[in-house]
């Protein structure tokens, strides 16, 4: 007998094999239409998938309202661009086509390169295979039968990956929509139909798993949704972003550069965008004094037994640069995180109870090896600087100083003008063999984690199984930027592992005088430099609030007459703190005023005859224009009181100018 939970809590039992889509029509018919696919244990499947005939099972019918519910419609979309490809190029090969954030994409091997002008023709072939409404129909197969299959289908990237992603696998599963049959786990929608709205967006090149010395594939991109009027926002806010792009106005603004010389995916940081940098960090690192913390500098390289013990390497091994072999024989790696650091950072002494909480923070540059297809401006990087921290404490602590970090997280993110979030619990799946350690020490930290979260009624609260750290549990803040894209930002993370006896055996001295075992919480409410200051770019379009801008007002001369008291309005400013630059050229005064804009300073002082005989400036505002002529004492005042407030401002602040 199965017994099902519904999310409300009430259960039913059934004796008879059952499927989602039998419970959805006994609960009603109009469920029943609107079911896309079903959430079983946390996991995802189709609304025809048979449940176990015993035990007991949570069941969630998802619809269009239902978050989940969109992956699955992309993953359909995917298949039916697939299906598509072949129709007008039947040689293609597939490889790989899952749902990604806001779309979708599947790499292909085709004979030749697509173009823009091939995209429409892929839509209008996708838009007649969606009339035809066909069914995605499930077909398991024994693993030898599937290696038969996709060798008839002459589709070996589907061959390559079933004789070593799958090869441990006794049955794997296809989906057939029509004429076309694909190896897929699924799930995907009942039918092509629910497709109602998509767009074929462009593409790139990729390269086989990932892999530079493998085949060259084209990536090709889409977007699907369930209804036009979602479509349409969403390419509304694909303008507005190509827009906001931060390469692009990195390049403009003179922030940031990357240069092949150094190597792709290294971020040099030009003098504007490193006054960013440090107004970030300088702003963090005063919060971290205001809450304890205490810091440290370690090197940007270690030994690989350190990374061996952590469990870093070979786990991050992929990813990770190789290791620097010594003429001695030891082995270096650029370290690929800080906690190893911080941890013999404990360990360098005896530790009390009385120390903890004991908790370490560091700006600290690791290196990850990306594959050049991943890399992408400032977001996407080789090599970067994380607002690290890492507190040491007591079991009877965690709740208090999870907590903690939390309510820092919320602050830095409010401070910085992100208040649309939601926070993820991220944790383990029981069936993974990825994770490390007891258990029941991953029971203990995930039910601290889920009670500290829940007691803080954080805004829009889900959670993800199977996303945790490899070496415990966290708390992710997924944020909405002003357009309403997402980014996964501040991360906070329990650890009993690497404290633990099988990793870096840290101790401390307790009231007992007996030794025990810490516990370890891994915070970042930036997460990364360049890929925060990437996203801040792109949040403000370049346009920076007052505090953090790289030059906060600039003087601007009517004609040269007035050079000499403009320097000495200058240099007022510059002692009063202020980052400021003059604007001396022999130009007309709105053609410096037009520049000032584009180049997005907050604030000019425009001086000519009146204000060098009044001992005044006039203050012109970038959003709400000519503020009029001031005493320079009261515009300092202003300024700084903005700056000391924090204050971010908005374009649309111009309308009540």
């Amino acid at each position: 007998m199965l017994r099902v939970i519904f999310p409300d809590g009430s259960a039913k039992e059934y004796r008879e094999r059952v499927r989602p889509i039998d419970i959805a029509a006994e609960l009603g018919p109009r469920l029943a239409k609107s079911a896309v696919a079903a959430m079983v244990n946390g996991s995802v499947v189709d609304m025809t998938a048979p449940l176990p005939q015993e035990g007991e099972v949570q069941l969630r019918i998802l619809t269009e309202r239902d978050h989940e519910a969109l992956n699955v419609l992309r993953h359909s979309a995917a298949h039916v661009m697939a299906r598509a490809v072949l129709r007008l190029f039947p040689k293609a090969k597939l490889a790989f086509g899952p749902p990604v954030e806001n779309g979708f994409y599947y790499d292909i091997e085709l004979e030749r390169s697509l173009t823009d002008d091939d995209l429409p023709r892929i839509e209008e072939e996708m838009a007649k295979i969606i009339a035809q409404d066909e069914p995605f129909e499930r077909i398991e197969v024994p693993w030898e039968r599937a290696v038969e299959i996709c060798r008839d289908l002459d589709q070996p990237f589907k061959v390559e990956h079933l004789q070593e992603g799958l090869a441990s696998e006794r049955v794997v599963s296809f989906y057939r929509q029509g004429e076309f049959l694909d190896l897929c786990e699924g799930p995907h929608v009942p039918s092509a139909g629910w497709i109602k709205a998509f767009k074929v967006l462009s593409v790139a090149g990729a390269y086989w798993r990932g892999d530079a010395s493998r085949q060259q594939l084209q990536r090709l991109y889409g977007t699907a949704w369930f209804s036009q009027k979602d479509l349409d926002e969403y390419l509304r806010r694909l303008e507005e972003a190509k827009k906001r792009d931060h390469r692009v106005l990195g390049k403009r603004l003179e922030l940031f550069t990357i240069e092949p010389m150094v190597g792709s995916g290294l971020i040099l940081w030009l003098p504007k965008g490193a006054i960013i940098r440090r107004q970030l960090e300088d702003f963090l690192f005063g919060e971290l004094i205001r809450w304890g913390y205490q810091a440290v500098y370690t090197p940007h390289i270690g030994r690989v037994e350190l990374y061996q013990t952590s469990g870093h390497y070979p786990y991050y091994a992929d990813s990770q640069f190789p290791p620097i072999q010594m003429a001695d024989g030891e082995r270096y790696l650029l370290k690929p995180m800080n906690c190893p650091h911080h941890i013999m950072i404990y360990k360098s002494r005896p530790r009390s109870y009385r120390e903890l909480p004991l908790r370490l923070a560091e700006f600290g540059t690791v290196y990850r090896f990306e594959q050049s297809g991943e890399l992408t401006g400032m977001t996407r990087v080789r090599g970067f600087t994380q607002d690290d921290a890492h507190i040491f404490c007591t079991e009877e602590q965690v709740a208090d100083e999870f907590r903690g970090c939390i309510q820092m997280t919320q602050f830095v993110l409010k401070t910085l003008g992100f208040t649309d979030y939601r926070v993820r619990l991220s944790l383990r799946d029981p069936k993974s063999n990825k994770y490390v350690g007891d258990p029941e020490v991953w029971e203990r930290a995930e039910s601290a984690l889920k009670q500290v979260c829940q007691e803080m009624d954080l805004p829009n609260l889900e959670t993800a199984i199977g996303e945790a750290a490899f070496y415990g549990p966290k708390a992710d803040f997924i944020v909405s930027d002003c357009i309403g894209r997402q980014w996964q930002l501040g991360t906070v993370q329990l650890d009993y592992n690497l404290p633990s006896p099988q990793r870096f055996n840290l101790e401390y001295i307790g009231p007992d005088n007996r030794p025990h075992q810490p516990v370890m919480i891994h915070r970042a409410p930036f997460g990364s430099l360049e890929r925060f200051t990437g996203i801040l770019i792109e949040h403000f379009a370049g346009a920076f609030p007052l505090w953090l801008a790289p030059e906060q007002i600039r003087v601007l001369t009517v004609s040269e007459k007035f050079d000499e008291y403009a320097r000495r309005v200058e240099g007022r400013l510059r002692e009063a703190g202020l980052r400021v630059s003059g604007d001396y050229r022999a130009e007309k005064v709105g053609a410096k005023i037009r520049d000032a804009q584009l180049e997005m300073i907050p604030y000019m002082a425009i001086v000519g005859a009146r204000e060098q005989e009044q001992g005044t400036v006039a203050l012109r505002d970038r959003l709400k224009g000519d503020l009029g002529a001031m005493p320079l004492d009261e515009v300092i005042s202003r300024l700084q009181e903005e700056i000391r407030l924090k204050l971010i401002r908005r374009s649309d602040e111009r309308k009540n100018g």
